[in-house]
């Protein structure tokens, strides 16, 4: 199979799965309330694998603020940028894998409240901190255990490595 044709694929599988798991989690209650999960940030560990999934956890978040998000132009634009910024870092410290969910937990804890107070007149500055620790805490049961999970799994299975992330070198 072609390079290029092997990338897009992944990139698109990887969206895929992303969008589906943020429906499960909204099914399931996940992504409301004070402390919100997407179980699809466990995700953002896949750059460790391949770098297929910097674009396709990207699109796949792009996608689930389009669809499940609030509407809010700056949380699909800024939301967005947080998880690129967090798949980016995890690529580039993918030698370090155990460490991969770091960047997504801090990038969203960082971001994700100023977007919040930006968009919401009823939510100022002071909210900041509260802000910073629920979403951190949704961001380290989502990317931070279930994502470490998902990397200690794939490194121990190697097949499903390779189906998941497309990497025949694997």
């Amino acid at each position: 199979m072609n390079q290029k044709t092997k990338f897009l694929a992944t990139a698109a599988m990887i969206a895929a799965m992303y969008v589906a798991l943020s429906w499960v989690s909204q099914l399931l209650g996940l992504c409301s309330g004070a402390i919100q999960c997407r179980i699809s940030e466990a995700l953002c560990v896949l750059p460790v694998f391949t770098f297929a999934a910097v674009p396709g956890v990207t699109l796949g978040c792009l996608i689930t603020n389009l669809l499940f998000g609030s509407g809010n132009p700056f949380d699909i634009l800024f939301g967005t940028l947080a998880t690129l910024i967090g798949v980016l870092i995890a690529y580039a410290i993918r030698k370090t894998p155990y460490l991969a969910s770091i960047p997504t937990i801090l990038a969203n804890a960082f971001i994700i409240p100023a977007v919040l107070i930006l968009f919401f007149p009823e939510m100022d500055w002071s909210m900041y901190p509260l802000l910073f620790v629920q979403i951190g805490i949704g961001e380290v049961i989502a990317c931070g255990i279930l994502g470490t999970l998902l990397v200690w799994y794939l490194k121990k299975h190697p097949k499903t490595e390779r189906a998941v992330t497309g990497n025949m070198a694997a």
